[in-house]
């Protein structure tokens, strides 16, 4: 739901017609509705934090980038960001990523532009953007990784 509408996507409504759990049973456990958004998110920061580890055995910066997948929602990465409660996740994955784009093309620059270029793909991809291949992006950006 965070995914495809966003914040305003989100109530106890919604969430328990899709979920098949009452929405009082939610509001139990939540409180909020501000606070089961936030627990959804940081469900996913967890998710996505054990799927960056899972592609660290990537030696290449493509293959790790595709190995993270569809871990990697943009629009719930855009949205942590502004959060305050969420944005220093978002702040330390992106830095982790960069880290380990870094060890693999040898560069610093190049890893920060590549993590830009693959987000932003992945964001206008939903939108129906057209993409591009990372392999071409690393060759591009002068890098061997």
């Amino acid at each position: 739901m965070l995914a495809g509408g966003g914040e305003r996507a989100v109530s106890f409504g919604t969430v328990s017609r899709a979920t098949g759990l009452a929405a009082a049973t939610l509001a139990g456990r939540f409180g909020t509705r501000d606070g089961m958004m936030l627990a959804a998110l940081g469900h996913f920061w967890d998710g996505l934090d054990a799927a960056t580890d899972a592609a660290a055995t990537e030696t290449k910066a493509p293959a790790f980038l595709k190995a993270l997948g569809e871990a990697a929602v943009p629009q719930i990465v855009a949205l942590s960001l502004t959060l305050p409660e969420m944005r220093p996740r978002a702040e330390a994955w992106r830095r982790s990523v960069e880290e380990a784009l870094a060890l693999r093309l040898g560069k610093t620059e190049p890893a920060l532009m590549m993590f830009a270029l693959w987000q932003g793909q992945r964001l206008w991809q939903a939108a129906g953007g057209r993409g591009f291949k990372l392999k071409e992006a690393t060759r591009r950006l002068g890098t061997s990784g």
